[in-house]
């Protein structure tokens, strides 16, 4: 049974992410439908497709053409659409991060997916990367014994991967960033850092405080925080010419975990798992299909009841409240600093 997707929003994630995604799991999945305010750009990104294309969510949600739905909009959209893709009864919602902007709208989804019996998966790719799930599988107890978490994503802008991916329609025109240091912070964290903050919570589930926040010009981030007698670190840095870096790393009393994953706009396959224990030394991927795939794969699955909802609702909105969490703390913490 092949579904059919509808895509909200036709931006660079889409066109240079989600369609190519799709493509490779033609057996399964196709394009039926793409939205996009601007006519042109659904019209352009959906003939990539050969799909329908319209410019309001009430078109798309309209087309039983449209088995699920992918929320690929502006964060400030996601809730009102994602419910409204539930409410229309559709077999499936995927909203990319961050799930919405508030924890309220994020209950809401919540809700609305509860009531209509809608699963929603969010797209945290990394949590849906084979190599990542089989170290799930293998490392026993080792999230209880943790000590210490790093993070690090050190990248080049987005644009140089884009125009390595695909040929955008147009060039994506983004506001002018406002507001001061600590509502940089806040954008770098949700915007950023969330690619990992499941992982991190798997590890460090409970944030109790927050003990450095540095900005990064001219787009990043530097901070450590602490819970639960654990420490984590993370560094978020986008820039001009360094060697990309994305890895996630914990120590416990008993064994470590690395994983390097390779860049979002890259479909070089998983990423590559490294686990220590006691017992030795086991290596995981990389496999074929990256977390893209992988949640795409997932969401077919469950829309056809071949598999449960890996990450529930509980999950997807607690991962999104630890994320604003660490935002408020973060952002708290510079404006202490500036105002000392």
């Amino acid at each position: 049974m092949t579904l059919g997707i509808g895509i909200i929003g036709a931006g660079p994630v889409t066109q240079a992410i989600h369609l190519p995604a799709v493509a490779g799991l033609s057996d399964r999945l196709r394009v039926a439908h793409v939205m996009d305010v601007d006519a042109a750009t659904a019209a352009a990104v959906a003939a990539r497709a050969g799909a329908a294309y319209s410019t309001t969510v009430e078109e798309l949600l309209a087309d039983p053409a449209v088995d699920l739905v992918a929320v690929c909009s502006p964060h400030q959209f996601h809730a009102e659409q994602a419910e409204a893709a539930c409410r229309a009864g559709k077999r499936g919602v995927l909203v990319e991060k961050p799930l919405a902007t508030t924890l309220d709208e994020a209950r809401a989804i919540a809700e609305a997916s509860r009531d209509s019996g809608v699963p929603v998966v969010v797209g945290a790719m990394h949590t849906y990367d084979p190599a990542w799930l089989a170290a799930e599988r293998a490392w026993g107890d080792l999230p209880e014994t943790v000590r210490r978490v790093r993070s690090r994503i050190v990248l080049p802008p987005n644009a140089r991967f884009e125009s390595a991916a695909t040929q955008l329609h147009t060039d994506p025109v983004f506001p002018a960033r406002s507001g001061g240091p600590a509502a940089a912070i806040r954008g770098a964290i949700l915007g950023l850092a969330i690619h990992n903050l499941p992982l991190v919570r798997r590890f460090l589930p409970e944030i109790e405080s927050v003990d450095l926040v540095r900005p990064l010009q001219p787009f990043g981030y530097v901070l450590t925080m602490r819970g639960g007698g654990r420490t984590a670190e993370l560094i978020g840095y986008l820039h001009g010419g360094w060697r990309p870096e994305w890895t996630f790393e914990a120590w416990g009393d008993e064994g470590e975990l690395r994983l390097d994953f390779t860049p979002s706009y890259v479909r070089a396959g998983s990423a590559t798992a490294e686990l220590r224990t006691g017992a030795g030394t086991r290596l995981f991927g990389p496999y074929p299909d990256n977390g893209y795939a992988g949640e795409w794969r997932h969401l077919a699955a469950v829309a056809t009841g071949a598999e449960p909802v890996r990450y529930g609702t509980a999950d997807v909105v607690a991962d999104l409240a630890y994320a604003l969490n660490l935002a408020d703390r973060a952002a708290a913490l510079l404006l202490q600093g500036a105002t000392a």
